[in-house]
């Protein structure tokens, strides 16, 4: 059966050959790269106060996802957002890094720091699961509302440990509310693998209550865009929910530089991830957008850093 009845299905994206990427995408892959690898920079450099989760090896997934969603759409990110986040607001870039540095002009008022923001129709959290049953309550009155608005909600494979995820599932089925889930199943939750903590699949959890049900295992955009426009167009039109998982690797650690993986996991790690791909596929152009975001962020972290803190660290 398919997704766009809203009966479950099972469609899985291929991976040979690579199309090339808009120069719009590219600049948003590697501005979120160059931003999230500043952080840790940062980090070491004893810069930063609190913990931050980066989403390197990840950039794709809210990139390809950015065109699909409309500027009435919530979206509901989770403890590794600043990719989510700068996939729809690229050129707030400054305010979040304020944010996270607790500088003037912070997104937040510096309050919100690295994992708890809220901007527009922006919202994230540090709290495992707690996203989801937010997510399904605006889902259902952006149905209320009849715009055909929907909520996209963002989950790591750990988080499917949470009991909030199965009521909040429930519920959407059950309502039909338009709700789109994006699992970024890394293969580890902190320092442990999947395989270890998670009995059976996402898929046969998903099955358990008739959601339609995508795995993407693909980091080229065109091509994850092409598997999903219809989909998400359907979830719209029909009201109901659609869980898509991805195939993703995070390169960085959990949080700072708590990595337990060896480097030939995290070598071939890298040399699966998009980074590297398009650098290969298309190395003059891709050579050439990367130094000028480089740059971008470096002076980006130079201004920010310059600036008073926010006001709510000096009352």
């Amino acid at each position: 059966m398919s997704a766009v009845t809203g009966e479950p299905a099972v469609r899985e994206a291929g991976t040979a050959g690579l199309t090339p990427p808009a120069a719009a995408d590219l600049d948003r892959l590697l501005l979120i790269r160059h931003f999230e690898s500043a952080l840790l920079r940062l980090f070491g450099d004893g810069l930063l106060s609190g913990t931050t989760h980066t989403c390197l090896g990840q950039e794709h997934v809210p990139v390809a996802l950015n065109p699909l969603l409309r500027e009435d759409d919530f979206t509901f990110s989770h403890h590794r957002g600043h990719g989510h986040f700068l996939a729809r607001y690229g050129d707030e870039a400054g305010a979040l890094l304020a944010e996270i540095m607790g500088r003037q002009g912070a997104l937040c008022d510096g309050v919100g720091g690295s994992q708890h923001l809220y901007h527009r129709t922006f919202m994230s959290t540090g709290v495992q699961g707690e996203s989801l049953p937010v997510a399904v309550g605006m889902a259902l009155r952006l149905r209320r509302a009849g715009h055909g608005a929907l909520a996209c909600a963002y989950l790591g494979d750990g988080t499917w440990g949470e009991g909030s995820v199965y009521e909040a599932l429930n519920l959407a089925a059950l309502w039909h509310a338009p709700l789109l889930v994006v699992v970024e199943n890394n293969g580890i939750a902190q320092s442990t693998p999947t395989e270890r903590g998670m009995a059976g699949t996402i898929a046969g959890r998903v099955a358990a209550f008739g959601i339609p049900y995508l795995r993407i295992d693909s980091i080229d955009l065109a091509a994850v865009r092409g598997e999903l426009a219809g989909p998400v167009a359907a979830v719209r039109e029909g009201s109901f929910p659609l869980v898509v998982e991805f195939v993703t690797r995070r390169l960085g650690p959990h949080s700072k530089g708590d990595d337990t993986r060896g480097e030939d996991e995290l070598r071939r790690a890298r040399a699966a991830g998009w980074y590297e791909r398009y650098a290969a596929a298309f190395p003059d152009r891709f050579a050439a957008a990367d130094g000028f975001w480089r740059r971008y962020v470096d002076d980006l972290v130079a201004e920010v850093s310059a600036r008073p803190p926010a006001y709510w660290t000096v009352r």
